[in-house]
């Protein structure tokens, strides 16, 4: 057993030096971009309310590490049924933004957040905005207010920091 102990120091610098042949190469950006399909810019919401926009943009965030508890706010708060929130959350084209936005405009018009979704996979090209004038919605500025409110309380509930400007 004693003539293998200096082995030790020998095997472990053979292995030092061989193990940086079996990583992987560090790639140029060139090649890093070349390997990702197309880096997709990240779709801005579009209510009209930069604020709204932006808080929107970090439900997505949100809700890829908490996504039970994006989808028990949806449900308690905004009265919408939890398979729909699941199923919409499954849609590739409906970020989690969207799904929160739609039910709270649901709720904010007295209409069912099946609707607004609905209106939103149906045509989304213009945006929120877009969406909103399709329904009818006559005060954008009024129902921004009372989403900001929402949101405002969804980010006190999650205990996550809300920057305020804009």
């Amino acid at each position: 057993m004693r003539a293998f102990t200096h082995l030790a120091p020998i095997l472990a610098i053979v292995l030092l030096v061989s193990c940086p042949t079996l990583a992987q190469e560090a790639a140029s950006p060139a090649q890093e971009a070349e390997r990702e399909p197309t880096a997709a810019v990240q779709r801005q919401p579009q209510t009209g309310n930069a604020w709204i926009d932006a808080r929107l943009l970090d439900m997505d965030d949100y809700a890829a590490r908490y996504r039970d508890a994006f989808v028990d706010e949806i449900v308690r708060y905004h009265e919408a049924p939890r398979a729909l929130v699941e199923d919409a959350l499954r849609d590739e084209a409906t970020t989690p933004g969207d799904v929160y936005y739609a039910c709270a405009l649901a709720q904010a018009t007295g209409r069912p957040c099946r609707a607004v979704l609905d209106a939103w996979r149906g045509d989304h090209a213009d945006g929120w905005q877009g969406v909103a004038e399709r329904l009818g919605v006559a005060s954008t500025a009024a129902i921004h207010r009372r989403i900001r409110g929402d949101i405002t309380e969804s980010y006190v509930r999650w205990a996550r920091p809300l920057d305020s400007s804009n």
